[in-house]
């Protein structure tokens, strides 16, 4: 598919960004300006351009580029104008009322999970997750869910230095290696559980939703309380079974394609 020489810098630019949300994980500037027909030296240019800008990552190690922060961003800003909640309550009501437990919908915000929708079983519980808080994402199973399956460039990218990793209670991923090794056997098991990573006493397992790429764009979770004073290893696979098939009906609601 080329890109006429006289078109502006800007469809170059959005035809860039384009072909990397395309591809399932970074590639380089000169698979960039081969599939673009592009010269190479306009196809740096464009790709610096993004990449300080925040839409584009360049992974200086590997020689090569994937989306930024901001294009996530940008996404998440678009489904929080009301398409995917609108799609995912009347989801998540029917999950409420199948586990009798809070659950809601978040999405990638940066380094953050963010809540969108929240809906309560009859007895509802006062627990921190309410719709537009934020919370650091390699500690919730909603923010995790959606991080085991994104390539490893973009996980390194948005958890670039040990800084990153905000604690809470004193559990949960506090290392680069140590939140790889856990997102690992969340992608095997397919789903994330969090027990105390957030809140004391309280547990959540989620499951990822998928765009027509095959990419997570949200993450549905069911919260309830647990104390784990006997242990913290639970999975709960019956309830995460829930969290999942719910998952899966709005991965198919917003025309996405669930994935293995």
């Amino acid at each position: 598919m080329g890109i006429s020489s006289d078109v502006p810098a800007l469809r170059r630019g959005l035809a860039v960004l384009q072909f990397l949300a395309g591809r399932p994980g970074p590639v380089s500037a000169t698979a960039v300006a081969r599939e673009l027909a592009l010269p190479r030296s306009t196809t740096y240019h464009l790709l610096a351009e993004l990449t300080e800008a925040g839409f584009a990552t360049h992974f200086p190690e590997d020689r090569l580029y994937g989306l930024g922060v901001a294009s996530f961003e940008l996404g998440s800003a678009y489904l929080r104008h009301d398409p995917l909640e609108r799609l995912a309550r009347p989801v998540l009501r029917r999950l409420v009322d199948r586990v009798d437990r809070t659950a809601h919908l978040g999405v990638l915000h940066g380094a953050e999970a963010l809540y969108l929708v929240r809906e309560q079983p009859r007895q509802p519980q006062s627990i921190v997750s309410d719709v537009g808080v934020r919370l650091p994402a390699h500690l919730t199973a909603s923010g995790r869910a959606m991080l085991a399956r994104l390539p490893a460039a973009q996980v390194r990218a948005l958890f670039p230095t040990a800084g990153s990793f905000v604690d809470r209670t004193g559990r949960g991923p506090r290392t680069l290696p140590a939140l790889r090794a856990l997102l690992g056997v969340e992608r095997r098991q397919g789903w994330s559980v969090e027990d105390g990573y957030v809140t004391e006493g309280f547990a959540s397992v989620a499951a990822p939703v998928f765009d027509h790429g095959e990419r997570p764009i949200a993450a549905i979770t069911v919260t309830f309380r647990h104390v784990c004073d006997a242990g913290c290893d639970e999975t709960w696979p019956e309830l995460a079974e829930d969290a999942r098939l719910a998952a899966d009906e709005l991965t198919t609601r917003i025309g996405g394609r669930p994935t293995k």
